[in-house]
């Protein structure tokens, strides 16, 4: 299947982007080719989540295959150093790996300063034997990168807009895996992590002015409250700008590995940590249950020869990827088992047919830890799931708070969790639910419905 025989691996992650804002997803706001073209050559799990809709939770997850609660639980919460990662399994099996961007998990309160400045330890860097990122930044035209350690560390502000300059470090490393491409085999696992589109919402010129204000299309869940829709249309504007700013760094990547041999040997994943409310609603940001911000786009690519069996669009609509099975999935994609303290699930087998089929579960489970107690978010507690025959349902402690069928009524305006006529269906989701805390370890009061 592959030219070499353990396959590459690249993550580009985005930051607040979600699932609908993406051309193949019928966005008319945004064009978006090159992501569009993963999908058309890869797998698009069009029902992916992220399961604690919340930047430094997701991070966590994603890199240990565990749940939030047993690991990053919150925001600016710290991931344990001695924690094993998704890099520690790929580096005791031969790979190269190197992390670019966004890491946001050394637990900095940016209360107490600018976490552009905070530098990462060595060991809280998760393994990655190279490492050039940040904790934070949100300021994309004044971004600093570091890495390093002892006489070889390093820190400097970045030239140009974030995910140009984060683009340009991805593509030095891919030239230099080229350059050794006939006298090193050493494979790889690479992640560029971008802030944007995160807020706030600006983008370069040649972008921002293809996109006013006034013309942006809204979802039809976004009220016309004067509180709401100016400013969900001044921040989309900025924010498709971005997107496509992105997407225009893909599509560099991809001529990159073009260029050094490198594009059948390597399973591009792209997927974002979170979505972005933009006032469907009336919310904004994250942390909510709402599908603007729990949906991601999630999506294995990577060119293969005609004869690869798995080449084609497959669009995958009724599986719960979550964001424990970053992880798991990825290691699936190069031959490599999962280790026992994973929790999540391998999907590989959508993307290489051979693989072994896992057993899937059911449902998602959704959870909001500890609070960000930011506005325009949820101040409580709460946990949730999303099912494979498409519906939805959350609860605070003791209460149930929403439930909805996601195939009638994807907006979500109908909450039938408190509707008598669909009582025994609320009774099956929270039941559902209180399975998924036991099963996870978890501590939550799920409400006594009979």
């Amino acid at each position: 299947m592959f030219m070499s025989s353990k396959p590459n691996v690249i993550w580009i992650v985005s930051d607040q982007h979600r699932a609908q804002a993406l051309g193949i997803s019928g966005d008319p706001n945004v064009f978006t080719p090159n992501i569009d073209r993963l999908s058309s050559t890869g797998v698009n799990f069009t029902h992916a989540v992220a399961g604690f809709p919340l930047c430094c939770p997701f991070r966590g997850s994603m890199l240990t295959g565990l749940y939030p609660h047993k690991c990053v639980p919150g925001h600016e919460y710290k991931l344990d150093p001695k924690q094993k990662t998704v890099a520690n399994v790929f580096n005791d099996n031969g790979y190269d790996t190197c992390y670019i961007g966004k890491w946001h998990l050394d637990g900095f309160k940016e209360r107490t300063g600018r976490a552009a400045y905070h530098i990462v330890p060595p060991d809280s860097r998760g393994g990655f034997k190279h490492w050039t990122g940040f904790e934070n930044n949100n300021s994309q035209w004044d971004s600093y990168v570091h890495g390093g350690e002892g006489d070889n560390a390093f820190h400097y502000r970045l030239d140009g807009y974030e995910t140009d300059a984060l683009t340009d470090l991805m593509i030095d490393y891919i030239n230099e895996k080229g350059s050794v491409l006939q006298t090193d085999s050493e494979p790889f696992f690479a992640v560029l992590s971008v802030q944007p589109p995160h807020d706030p919402y600006v983008a370069p010129e040649e972008y921002m002015k293809r996109h006013n204000p006034g013309t942006v299309s809204l979802r039809p869940n976004v009220p016309d409250v004067a509180s709401v829709m100016p400013r969900a249309r001044r921040d989309l504007a900025g924010y498709y700008a971005m997107i496509e700013n992105l997407d225009h760094n893909i599509g560099r990547i991809i001529t990159a590995l073009t260029q050094n041999g490198l594009l059948f040997d390597t399973h591009i994943m792209f997927f974002s940590d979170h979505g972005d409310m933009h006032g469907s609603h009336g919310h904004f940001r994250k942390t909510a249950p709402f599908e603007e911000a729990i949906r991601i786009p999630f999506i294995i690519s990577g060119e293969k020869p005609m004869s690869y069996e798995g080449r084609g669009c497959r669009m995958v609509p009724d599986v719960p990827v979550n964001h424990v099975d970053i992880a798991p999935t990825t290691l699936g994609l190069c031959g490599i088992a999962k280790p026992q303290w994973m929790e999540g699930v391998d999907y590989s087998t959508y993307r290489l047919p051979k693989n072994a089929k896992p057993e899937e579960p059911d449902s998602a489970y959704l959870q909001s830890v500890v609070p960000t107690g930011h506005g325009y978010s949820i101040d409580k507690p709460w946990r949730g799931i999303v099912t494979k025959d498409g519906y939805k349902y959350a609860c605070f402690e003791n209460m149930p708070w929403l439930m909805f069928n996601l195939k009638d009524d994807p907006y979500e305006f109908v909450n039938l969790a408190h509707n008598i006529a669909y009582h025994h269906k609320l009774v099956e989701l929270n039941n559902k639910l209180k399975q998924w805390v036991e099963k996870t370890g978890d501590s939550f009061a799920v409400p006594d419905i009979i």
